[in-house]
This record gives structure tokens, C-alpha cells and sequence, in this order.
């Protein structure tokens, strides 16, 4: 995987993606996407990618997110997802787990919050958009999981919720990834 690779790749994921926000109802809220995330499987193809990604842009985060690097690399020329431009890519070097795809993986989209946990997030999300409930209490076929990951210097909270179907993903936060960013060296 190189990313010429993923650039054939982006209109096709961004097509389903967009689709999937639009059967979350995700859509009429008008969420900001702040970045989209790869999966590799091997740190030779992770390192490979981020030299090649700082051709078209630069790393403005590397850290270690649950044991292993997390880059972030904000892009010279950003990527589009429907009426939207992306700016950064998320790369997250391979972990213990195989995928059974590399590449695109996920959009993360910022739900404006100040909830400090998910089980806030759930909340407001569900006031917001309330076809959310059904999906989030299991009773769909979309996979729902909430998390709270963090950086090592991160002051924000920004739990997650990722909703996932027929492998392709959507993470909503409170916080865009570049705040975060900034927190750490507040």
C-alpha cells in the first residue's frame, strides 16, 4: 500500500462513508469532519506512508496512543468527503491485531461538546439526534463501541463513540483532532 494506492481508493471509501453518515441521520447535523484514519499491518508499510505523506503535507503529532505511535498529518492539499474538506489523515502504526484490510478505515467527525466522558456524549448525541437511541442501545445492526483514548500530554477529554458496518466506520468526538493537538502544548 502506497498512496497512490489510497488516492484511487478515497473516492470509493468517501462515497460509502458518506452514505453511512447519511443512514446514521449523522448528516442533518451538519458535523465537521476533522480527519480520516488508515490501518496498516506492518511497520515497514507505516513508515513508508509517513514519508511519503510528508511530501503532501506534515506530521503535526506523533504520539504514543495505548503503546504504539499515532501520527498526525495535516495535508497540503486537503481531502474532500462530499461537500467537505479534510485536512488531516490519521496513521497509526500496527498494533498486535491483523487487519483483514489495509487502508482507509475511518472518518472521525467533531460533535461540538463539552462532555468530559461517553456516557455524556451518548446523551447529547441522543438529544440531538434521537434515531441514535435504537443504534447505540444494540438494537441495530450497526456495531457500536465508546471509547476515551488520550495522548500522554492531552488536556481535553474527547470520548468517542465509532459506529461500523460492513467494515467501514464512523467516529464522533467533541474535540477536532487539531484541538487536541493544541491542548498538549498548552
Amino acid at each position: 500500500m502506497n498512496i497512490s494506492t489510497l488516492t484511487q481508493t478515497w473516492p470509493q471509501f468517501s462515497q460509502q462513508i458518506t452514505e453511512f453518515i447519511k443512514q446514521l441521520g449523522l448528516d442533518s447535523l451538519a458535523l465537521h469532519c476533522d480527519h480520516a484514519a488508515l490501518r496498516v499491518n506492518n511497520t515497514q508499510t507505516a513508515e513508508q506512508l509517513v514519508q511519503e505523506f510528508e511530501v503532501q503535507g506534515h506530521v503535526i503529532s506523533n504520539n504514543i496512543i495505548n503503546g504504539r505511535p499515532i501520527l498526525i498529518i495535516k495535508l497540503a492539499t486537503p481531502l474532500q468527503l462530499a461537500n467537505q474538506a479534510v485536512e488531516c489523515v490519521e496513521l497509526p502504526f500496527p498494533s498486535d491485531k491483523v487487519y483483514p484490510q489495509e487502508g482507509w478505515e475511518h472518518v472521525e467527525l467533531v460533535f461540538p461538546s463539552n462532555a468530559q466522558n461517553c456516557q455524556e456524549l451518548v446523551k447529547e448525541m441522543i438529544d440531538k439526534a434521537p434515531q441514535l437511541e435504537q443504534v447505540i442501545a444494540g438494537e441495530t445492526e450497526i456495531k457500536v463501541k465508546q471509547s476515551s483514548p488520550k495522548g500522554d500530554n492531552e488536556r481535553l477529554a474527547n470520548p468517542t463513540i465509532a459506529f461500523k458496518l460492513n467494515g467501514i466506520c464512523v467516529k464522533v468526538h467533541p474535540h477536532d483532532i487539531q484541538t487536541i493537538i493544541a491542548s498538549e502544548n498548552a
